[in-house]
């Protein structure tokens, strides 16, 4: 069943937005007060054209933001291992731009082609910047990295046109194939260290469910 048709484009838009709040929380009697707040938000505008039916690719460009902050947790492994304390303050502050080509698949779930879900595969590039503030004594001391991704990822979704040429959508992310390469810096600018990492994994993330709004240009009547 028909969904798109050869020669339309495709202009739109997918965004997340999570929170993270905890007062005075306990974790299985280990951690306790703990005190933290954090928000992930993602902004993701795209476009695309179909080259056949049901079938399109195209860009996408995304900005990144995430935020946190733990005040105040103290941890116990109990009087057997002797070992008890307080975590110090600690803020995060992340950065992050992208860029990738994705191709999407399309599958009509009705006769009139108003239903639909999609399969897509995207390669992307992200660049960034953290800072990592900390408490030692009295003092704050504050740690920057460079942060780099190469990204090969699977996210299906489903679509529905909720007017004539403006469809709904949302999409999950089942993960794939990534490189991460982050560099440290101090205050100064001095490189204080680096680490990269590779991996392959496909699993539900519940932070890369996206709700989105597309909207469908076409010089043809659907029939």
């Amino acid at each position: 069943l028909k969904f798109a048709y050869k020669g339309e484009v495709i202009m739109g838009l997918t965004a997340s937005y999570g929170t993270l709040s905890s007062d005075d929380t306990d974790i299985m009697l280990i951690l306790d007060n703990i005190n933290a707040d954090g928000t992930v938000a993602t902004v993701k505008p795209f476009i695309g054209y179909f080259y056949r039916d049901n079938n399109c690719i195209g860009v996408r460009f995304g900005y990144r933001h995430m935020g946190g902050s733990l005040d105040n947790a103290r941890y116990d492994l109990g009087e057997s291992n002797d070992a008890s304390g307080q975590i110090p303050k600690l803020d995060i502050n992340s950065d992050n731009y992208s860029f990738g080509i994705f191709h999407r698949s399309y599958a009509g779930l009705d006769p009139k082609g108003r239903f639909g879900l999609f399969a897509e595969l995207e390669l992307s590039v992200t660049t960034g910047s953290s800072d990592f503030k900390y408490k030692s004594g009295d003092t704050y001391k504050t740690t920057y990295s460079d942060n780099f991704q190469a990204r090969l990822s699977f996210n299906p979704g489903m679509a529905v046109y909720i007017f004539p040429n403006v469809c709904a959508t949302v999409s999950f992310g089942l993960g794939g194939i990534q490189y991460n390469s982050v560099t440290q810096k101090d205050e100064s600018g001095k490189k204080t260290g680096s680490r990269e990492a590779s991996n392959m994994r496909f699993r539900l993330n519940i932070a890369a469910i996206n709700f989105g709004m597309t909207v469908h240009l076409w010089d043809k009547k659907k029939k």
